[in-house]
């Protein structure tokens, strides 16, 4: 079977665990060479790395907070010079910060919209100028079921308002950076990973039962999506927002 990445370069930026990691490692499964960006989770970073050349295939291990612009152009420089070009960007690094609206605070706020919505418009600024240039590109924002008129998933407002605005971005962005770019969205609803730690199985069971396949979601599930959207089947797909949740948001 062919591989339909082969010969890309994909950076995906908070990819050392959960539907990040399940990405690159699938995206290098497909013939992609992938950066692998993590922030603070190093050991589990260098465990996607080591798993993808342990299968063949060529990966880079990058620190970098996506809501500084100092550390995303240093990323980028880095994929550049290890492998020359960036093909595809997936802004997949986020945070989740469980608390009610009413408790809050300014420092909350700031923080997920930095991470979550200014990282993604730093890392898109970055790599634009290099995809334009070689005439062909494709940005995948990975934001959520949670943005989308879902009630049930509407419960922080920091985090929707984040993963809302990645949308707008993304169909901004489809406008104004094609032909030569595809920029395409993709909203997950609830995925068993790590930010799910906090939630009590009653919880997870009433999720399950809100989608039509009566199951949460699977890292692969996203990762599937993702891949398809990278690759060439998708040349004719932008401003797109594909929903990868059971039919729980379903529009």
């Amino acid at each position: 079977m062919a591989q339909r990445l082969t010969g890309k370069v994909a950076i995906v930026t908070g990819a050392s665990k959960g539907i990040g990691a399940a990405i690159a490692k699938m995206y290098a499964s497909e013939g992609a060479r992938v950066v692998v960006n993590y922030h603070s989770s190093e050991a589990e970073g260098k465990q996607v790395v080591e798993e993808i050349k342990s299968e063949g295939g060529r990966s880079l291990l990058v620190k970098a907070d996506v809501s500084k612009t100092t550390d995303v152009k240093r990323m980028v420089s880095k994929a550049v010079g290890k492998f020359g070009r960036v093909d595809i960007l997936v802004n997949n690094a986020g945070i989740l910060i469980a608390k009610d609206f009413l408790d809050s605070t300014d420092e909350d706020w700031d923080r997920v919209l930095d991470v979550n919505l200014k990282g993604a418009y730093l890392c898109c600024r970055e790599v634009a100028p290099l995809m334009l240039t070689q005439k062909r590109g494709k940005i995948i924002n990975i934001s959520s079921v949670s943005a989308l008129a879902q009630p049930s998933a509407l419960k922080y407002p920091d985090y929707v308002s984040s993963k809302a605005g990645m949308i707008g971005l993304t169909r901004s962005l489809a406008l104004r950076l094609g032909p030569e770019v595809t920029v395409n969205a993709i909203c997950p609803g609830t995925t068993e990973t790590d930010i799910l730690a906090w939630m009590p199985q009653e919880t997870r069971l009433r999720i399950a039962g809100e989608t039509f396949l009566n199951r949460l979601g699977k890292t692969s599930d996203v990762a599937a999506a993702a891949t398809f959207l990278a690759s060439e089947d998708a040349d004719w797909i932008t401003g797109e927002v594909l929903t990868v949740a059971g039919g729980r948001g379903m529009r």
